[in-house]
This record gives structure tokens, sequence and C-alpha cells, in this order.
């Protein structure tokens, strides 16, 4: 039985109307695709061919001019389904004078994030996205890059089921451009559905399982990266380097067998990305310094499914709140027993510490009303009741 599709669309399309309601920009024309669970689908196209009009669309932020569009099998304007995807924009818009642990948390908190959880998952993306350096720092004085970057960490930070990703690598250097496309690779291995909308057809063609290429509005190729880049027109034979004696031996072959000649004869490239990336990667292990962004660390362990610690850290928080508004804790203790918990780290020993059962002094107060000779508002003095009964057990001393 297949799967529901993550995003479904039929004969959508998109006009833009001035404000005499006459059509101005046709930029979404008919268009049908599918994605699909736990694939990494690519949007392609030139600038003006509708990638983000679409992916607007799928977000709910604009709404169709007619045809069909679900998401999660509902209608994109329903609000349920937003906590479900993560977004990156074209362009990072962040408040500038937040540092990015700010910026995180911020976001964290609008998803519902417990605090714990939140300051957890801060620190591994920051790790990830090689912003722990620049932790303090305000957004404002980032470069677009480092911004980019945040914003890499801001779509991830409510471990979404669906990631929308509008042009990743926009303003990144060549080592951010790598670890992006491997954070993806990461990702889709997870059972991660991602959308990339991208120009950089080098960065499509490394990460997307299928793949449609826009222009005017319209689906121009569909299909999966082999089905679109496969020339089946030539032949490519990769063997060690060979004597000009054997390559001309060859040559006399294919044109006896095949009616047809070698037609170019050359040594392999390395890429440039790869030959970049061992340039930066020597520098660093020679520990040369950096003002700039680092090279991101491991993919943080929420996003790999590391989820235990993450469930009693939510208890926590919960007791924590209650604690804050003077609720009653043994309600919030009993509702955390019900969940199950992995094993217990060593900084909630002073938590369990705090709420186990202790014999207190009991106290009773009295609140007594005085009221002054000048007839000034009453004022209410606290007595300490085991002063009183001290008083009352003693026998009274003799007159002399």
């Amino acid at each position: 039985m297949s799967q529901q599709p993550i995003v479904e669309a039929a004969g959508l399309f998109k006009v833009f109307d001035d404000f005499w309601m006459r059509a101005t920009a046709r930029a979404v024309d008919g268009i049908d695709f599918e994605i699909r669970p736990n694939e990494i689908f690519g949007l392609l196209g030139p600038n003006g061919s509708g990638k983000s009009t679409t992916i607007k669309m799928i977000l709910g932020l604009l709404r169709k001019s007619k045809g069909r569009l679900s998401v999660f099998g509902r209608d994109p304007g329903d609000v349920s389904v937003k906590a479900r995807i993560g977004y990156l924009p074209e362009e990072s818009y962040m408040y500038r004078f937040l540092n990015p642990i700010e910026t995180l948390d911020y976001y964290g908190k609008l998803f519902g994030i417990g605090r714990t959880i939140r300051r957890r998952r801060t620190l591994e993306l920051l790790e990830m996205v090689g912003l722990e350096g620049a932790s303090h720092r305000a957004v404002g004085e980032f470069s677009k890059g480092m911004s980019r970057r945040l914003g890499i960490a801001q779509a991830l930070i409510n471990d979404p089921e669906f990631l929308i990703l509008d042009e990743p690598t926009s303003g990144l250097d060549p080592i951010g451009t790598r670890q992006v496309k491997d954070l993806l690779l990461d990702l889709g291995r997870r059972g991660k559905t991602i959308l990339l909308s991208s120009h950089l057809l080098a960065d499509v063609e490394d990460v997307c399982d299928r793949m449609v290429v826009l222009y005017g509005g319209k689906i121009r190729a569909s299909g999966t990266t082999d089905e679109l880049l496969c020339d089946t027109n030539r032949t490519m034979i990769c063997l060690p380097r060979l004597k000009a004696e054997t390559i001309k031996k060859i040559d006399e072959l294919v044109r006896l067998e095949e009616g047809t000649a070698i037609e170019r004869v050359e040594a392999p490239r390395q890429r440039l990305e790869e030959l970049f990336v061992q340039i930066v990667e020597r520098a660093r292990v020679e520990q040369t310094s950096t003002s700039g962004a680092l090279q991101g660390g491991k993919t943080a362990a929420f996003l790999l499914g590391e989820q235990a610690v993450e469930k009693e850290s939510a208890a926590g928080d919960r007791l924590i709140t209650a604690l804050e508004q003077q609720q009653p804790a043994k309600a919030v203790v009993a509702q955390a027993a019900r969940e199950p918990i992995a094993a217990k780290p060593a900084k909630d020993a002073v938590l369990d510490e705090l709420l186990s059962p202790k014999a207190a002094p009991t106290r009773a107060v009295l609140t007594p009303t005085t009221s002054t000779p000048t007839g000034s508002p009453s004022v209410k003095a606290t007595v300490d009741r085991s002063v009183i009964d001290d008083l009352l057990e003693k026998p009274p001393e003799p007159r002399e």
C-alpha cells in the first residue's frame, strides 16, 4: 500500500491581479507534481520561473487561484500542519539585536518547545552550523553567509517532518555549501521529506532523488536525477592511465567493430569544490585562526532521532513551570510519572531531592488585627504560635 504524498498538486494556478482585478502575471500555470514521503525533491528553474510562488502556496502564505493543493492531506491554510514544517526563506530575516542563542530560543518558544529541550537543541544546532564561536554576537554583525547558517538552524529547531529550503546555499562559502548538502543527505537517510528549491544545479544534482524543472510557470521536465541526466548517446569507460599505443589499438578496434572513433581522450579532473575543501581542511588541521564561521560539527543529536533525553526534559520543564506559577507540584509529578522516562541524568537528583517528602514543622499562624490610637487603618501582625505555646506551658513565677 503506497503512502499518501506529503504534497500533492494538480492543475495548480496562481495569477496575480492588480487593483482592478486585471491579471498582471501568471506565476504558476497549471502544474502537477507530488512530493512523496522520505524523499529529497528538487524544484529547479531560473529566477521568475514560479519556484518561490509555489513554495508560498504550499506554506499557505499565498492562496491558489485555481487547482488542487494539499499538504499532509490537508489544506495548506490549516494551522495544524504548521508545526510539522520547517522553512528557510530565500532571504534570512532575523532580529539584528539578538544573538544566535536568543534567536533560536525565541523560535523554539513559538513552537511551544520546553526550556530544557530548547537549550539543548540550540547548542547542538549552533555547533552543527559552525556558529558556536559567535553565539554571543549580535546577528546584525553577521555576514550573509553566517546569517544563512543561522537561518538553517532556525528551520530545524522544531525537528520538522517536512523541510522546505529556498536557496539554502545562497551566500555560503564552499565549506558551508558542502556541509548543507551533507546535512540534507543525513536527514534524507533518517526519513525526512525535503523540498529543495535552487537555481544552483550542482547542489540539486548531488542530493535530490526527483526533481521538476520550471520555466514560465510551467513544468518543462520532471523525473529522477538519473532519468534526466543520463546521456544515452554516449558510452564512458574509465580505466587507469593507458599508453598511447594501447589507446591507438582501442581506436582501431572501435572503428572496425562499431564504425566510429574515440571522440576524446583526457585525464579526469578533480572538482573545484573538492580541491577547495581539501585546502581549507589542511588549514584547519594546522590550526590557522579565523574570525568567520567555523566548519560545522556533526548533525544535531535530536535530528538523528535521539529523543529519550528530551522526553524526561519535557517532564522537568512542566514541573519548573508549575513551581514558577505556584501550582501544586504533586499533580505535575504524577503526570510526569505516567510518562515513559529513560535513565535519569545526574543533574535531576537535586530536583528529586526537592520533591521528596520531608517532615516539616507545622506552625499555626495568628493574624490578629490591631488598631492605632490615631484611628489609622488596622495592621495585621503575624505571630508565631510556638512562642505562645511556650509561654502557656511555663508556670507563673511567684510575686515577691
